[in-house]
């Protein structure tokens, strides 16, 4: 079957749209956003070049899908971080879920933050976004004594976006094999298990204690 006929098998039944996603995420996992390619995607879904820009508008429409994923799959680990255990314990684990989210997706961590390659009003992408900051906000809000749904003061939302870059500097970190040659730990794991929470322990929660 030529690639014009599985094109269009693929708009009959619908998941063309969720295949040339999967492509797209799938070479960006494994090549970066250096090697990323429209044509590249469609190779690999299996479709013509035209597709992804039919389906997304172009390569900003279809990366913009993949970092609503990224940004979706980072919410689910830090609510899931932040369910149980005192609200220093949620504030290190959801720092932990932070870092392991990046490295378990790097294409998609990098894609994130890159702006100028996205479409920032896309309301996938901006959902998914405020359920990552919300899940954060929560465990601050319970830092400071105050309740859930509670607004930040300036001294909060500076301790939130504090935490959120110390995690996010740390992931950076990781992912480029910088600690290696610092800290004193032999894999990511051990540096995620036993640094990363020092880290935070020492920055934050024993600050506030």
């Amino acid at each position: 079957m030529n690639e014009k006929k599985t094109a269009q098998r693929g708009y009959h039944h619908g998941d063309l749209r969720d295949t040339l996603i999967k492509a797209a995420d799938a070479l960006l996992a494994e090549r970066g956003l250096e090697g990323f390619t429209l044509r590249e995607t469609a190779r690999r879904a299996g479709v013509s070049p035209a597709a992804p820009s039919h389906h997304f508008g172009g390569t900003a429409g279809l990366l913009t899908e993949i970092a609503a994923l990224g940004y979706q799959e980072l919410a689910n680990r830090l609510t899931l971080a932040g369910e149980t255990g005192t609200a220093a314990d949620r504030l290190k684990a959801q720092g932990v879920a932070y870092v392991r989210f990046a490295v378990d997706f790097p294409g998609r961590f990098h894609l994130m933050f890159r702006h100028d390659l996205l479409l920032r009003d896309q309301p996938s992408l901006e959902q998914a976004t405020g359920r990552a900051w919300d899940a954060l906000e929560k465990t601050v809000l319970a830092i400071r004594g105050q309740s859930d749904g509670a607004e930040l003061d300036a001294e909060g939302e500076a301790m939130l976006i504090g935490i959120w870059s110390t995690a996010h500097g740390f992931a950076h970190l990781t992912l480029d094999k910088k600690l290696a040659r610092i800290a004193d730990c032999g894999s990511d794991d051990e540096m995620l298990d036993s640094l990363f929470p020092t880290i935070i322990d020492t920055l934050w929660v024993k600050k506030l204690g």
